[in-house]
């Protein structure tokens, strides 16, 4: 009797520890509804900013702002490039704004892809060196909302078309050919050209991406200069990276139906017994062409061969 009893005991704790396990091994339809609804928001919140990071660069990071209309979501965006506005508390580690404290947004307005914002005088109240990276960050900020394609930038009404300190001339819309970070090497007054490259570098082990617009008297096709030098893998006297090999080269670049095809040399791949290409990589490249080409897709080819495609 003793020994039944007790057998009947273990059986009904192994089929209670089974049901738990089972339980916890499939979960209701409901767990996972509410964990996907969790990550879905989340993404969605998630916005390009351009802060200055502890080189003293433009850096592209991100921030979270919760807001569907686009003039609402370029004047969270901006205010968060202001020193000592709210959203700074939200900025990631090792990142700030660029735009002086106490620097007002006094109107925006958005339309036909042009995003107009309006700013206090106090908007030019900073150094020489740092106009026109002010006029950078707004620039490249407000356009990397998708629907934003161009940017006009107003002083108490006023177009602003001169910095004072730097004596910079502005166009009076601007777009992401103002460029960025800019590096200049030009020989003459001709054929000046303007090539974005984005570079890797690091905060606390934490990658994120440096743009820098090499102006220069080159004029080859900007893919070609963007390539060559991805490649090099270090800009002259900083810590900027690449992860492109030394020598990967690219053979071909067309434009066929909006979209950017670049055929390369097997030196593309990160490892050649898989003939796999860096994440890395292909969004140093992607990002690089979005900046300098109109274009819808790029495709990636190693002896007219397709082996990625970003759209």
């Amino acid at each position: 009797m003793i020994k039944r009893m007790s057998l009947k005991k273990i059986a009904i704790c192994i089929s209670a520890i089974s049901a738990i396990f089972l339980f916890y091994l499939f979960p209701t339809n409901n767990k996972l509804k509410v964990k996907e609804e969790l990550e879905y928001v989340s993404d969605e919140k998630l916005s390009t900013i351009f802060l200055n990071d502890s080189n003293n660069y433009l850096a592209m990071t991100s921030i979270n702002i919760d807001d569907e209309s686009i003039t609402s979501k370029g004047r969270k965006l901006i205010t968060a490039l202001i020193q000592g506005e709210k959203y700074e508390d939200n900025l990631p580690n090792g990142f700030k704004g660029v735009i002086p404290a106490d620097t007002k947004i006094l109107n925006t307005y958005f339309k036909d892809g042009v995003f107009k914002i309006d700013f206090s005088e106090t908007l030019l109240d900073t150094s020489k060196e740092n106009e026109e990276k002010v006029i950078e960050a707004i620039v490249y900020t407000l356009t990397s909302i998708d629907e934003v394609k161009f940017v006009i930038i107003y002083l108490n009404g006023e177009i602003l078309t001169l910095l004072p300190k730097s004596n910079i001339t502005l166009p009076a819309t601007l777009d992401r050919s103002f460029g960025i970070n800019k590096e200049y090497d030009i020989t003459n007054n001709k054929d000046i050209t303007k090539t974005t490259i984005y570079y890797i570098n690091k905060y606390n082990d934490i990658e994120y991406y440096v743009p820098v617009t090499k102006v220069n008297n080159d004029t080859r096709e900007k893919a070609e200069i963007i390539i060559e030098e991805l490649s090099i893998n270090r800009t002259y006297n900083t810590n900027l990276m690449s992860y492109l090999n030394t020598n990967a080269k690219v053979i071909a670049v067309n434009k066929k139906n909006n979209d950017m095809i670049l055929d390369f040399n097997n030196y593309i791949y990160s490892d050649s017994t898989d003939n796999e290409v860096s994440d890395e990589v292909i969004k140093q490249v992607c990002l690089s062409i979005k900046d300098n080409y109109d274009i819808n897709s790029i495709i990636f080819t190693v002896n007219n061969k397709e082996i990625y495609k970003s759209t």
